[in-house]
């Protein structure tokens, strides 16, 4: 395998944005950018030979300038939603952009990690972005520097690492916010995709989306996806929790975590599947109920559930909540995490 570059477009600075294509021999292709070291293409055939793009996108880099629903975004340093867009460590308070109501969302919307350029290595079948975040970006203390990589195989998996590590005690909780459409990303509702999670139990949420605290067990619930069922089966249920959020918006606590890589979830649809594994305690089921109508790759029209994602992270608010695992990390200790999305 090896990787091919392009020209992507421009900052508005005059940069430029470039685009790195990886293929392997079985016809699966990724392409990612240097541009929020986002995940822009990801081409995958069916059980019918058919090829189709699966994730949800844009045609120019200049699109990910603006990118109000983070397709594809390296989000960080700290993703999903926290508190009173505040959190402490050893009793030092740090403020953050209030973007969501009164809360922080995604760390900046306009000055994230998804916005910045990152500097670019090339594999034989990856592409290492990096990045240094200077000590109170965006309002989180210590000089971080973070390398992600994406990496295409021969088993039809793109892994993403991450490794990184900050001179000050810091917040670090990354993920990576694809939206996924399993039968195209220019084929419309991803209701009929048939999602499972091993996670017997969630967060549940107040008003804001910030959890309560409690972990509670999805049985006899419409948030039970430990066995397949299509995401559309129950989204449109009067339950409190979807009601809140306007579908699945939630944290799933994954079973039985350790802090190894286990499958977490598996997704169907238009012959093709997709495992996920992950090393990290949580993940995010978003059903892409917030997605504003716009164009996107190919002239395709998304719209309000064109795409779902599962981002893998520590739980949100985990900075405030003591119930969650904190995802603080002293000076030198280094913050490493793999997640893989595998099409078999």
């Amino acid at each position: 395998m090896s990787v091919n570059i392009t020209q992507f477009g421009k900052t508005e600075l005059g940069k430029d944005i470039k685009l790195y294509t990886i293929k392997n021999s079985k016809g699966m292709e990724a392409a990612v950018t240097n541009l929020g070291a986002c995940l822009v293409n990801l081409i995958v055939s069916n059980d019918r030979g058919e090829a189709a793009d699966v994730i949800l996108g844009f045609e120019s880099g200049e699109e990910y300038l603006v990118n109000g629903s983070f397709f594809g975004a390296t989000v960080g340093r700290s993703a999903n939603r926290i508190a009173g867009a505040k959190f402490s460590i050893d009793g030092k308070e740090y403020k953050l952009a209030v973007n969501d109501n009164d809360n922080n969302l995604h760390s900046d919307f306009t000055k994230g990690m998804h916005k910045v350029l990152w500097d670019a290595k090339t594999g034989d079948n990856s592409v290492s972005f990096s990045y240094h975040s200077p000590d109170m970006e965006n309002g989180f203390p210590g000089n971080f520097d973070i390398t992600v990589t994406y990496t295409l195989t021969e088993d039809n998996e793109i892994k993403i690492a991450y490794d990184g590590v900050s001179d000050k005690k810091t917040l670090i909780n990354m993920t990576n916010h694809t939206y996924f459409n399993l039968a195209g990303h220019d084929s419309g509702s991803i209701e009929k995709t048939k999602l499972m999670i091993k996670a017997s139990k969630y967060t549940p949420v107040v008003a804001g989306a910030i959890p309560t605290g409690e972990i509670a067990s999805v049985k006899g619930t419409v948030m039970d996806f430990t066995s397949p069922k299509m995401i559309g089966e129950d989204i449109g249920a009067a339950f409190e929790q979807l009601l809140l959020v306007k579908g699945y918006d939630h944290n799933y606590a994954v079973d039985d975590y350790d802090g190894k890589s286990r499958l977490i979830a598996t997704a169907e649809a238009d012959g093709r599947r997709m495992e996920v594994y992950s090393d990290l305690p949580g993940v995010q089921f978003y059903a892409g109920n917030c997605i504003a109508p716009q164009e996107g790759k190919d002239g395709a029209h998304y719209n309000v559930r064109s795409g779902f994602c599962l981002e893998t992270q520590y739980f949100p608010n985990s900075a405030n909540d003591p119930a969650f695992i904190h995802p603080i990390f002293d000076a030198g200790r280094k913050y490493e995490t793999t997640t893989v999305y595998k099409f078999v």
